[in-house]
């Protein structure tokens, strides 16, 4: 069986600490020569992964946010797949 995709989450999987170490890069760069897709899969926000980790060209796609956004990088479209939670409810748990 041959996969075409290999999704991944960032923190704890790739990241440690928030940082990914260069040799993860190069084993990702591997596998997409190998003509296969990458998918990031975090609960961060966009904006907050961006910041830590700013060149997410080599996936295709990026699922952000618990899955409440998906991010396509090539084009830097952004679709909300859920609402934003209420204000009283993020009041709520703070």
């Amino acid at each position: 069986m041959r996969y075409h995709l290999l999704a991944t989450d960032y923190d704890g999987t790739l990241a440690t600490e928030g940082k990914v170490a260069a040799e993860t890069v190069a084993a990702l760069k591997d596998v997409l020569a190998t003509g296969r897709r990458l998918v990031l899969v975090t609960g961060r926000e966009l904006d907050d992964l961006t910041g830590v980790y700013p060149d997410l060209s080599i996936f295709e796609r990026v699922v952000a946010e618990n899955g409440a956004l998906l991010y396509r990088p090539a084009t830097k479209e952004r679709r909300r797949l859920a609402a934003p939670p209420p204000p009283a409810f993020i009041a709520a748990l703070r």
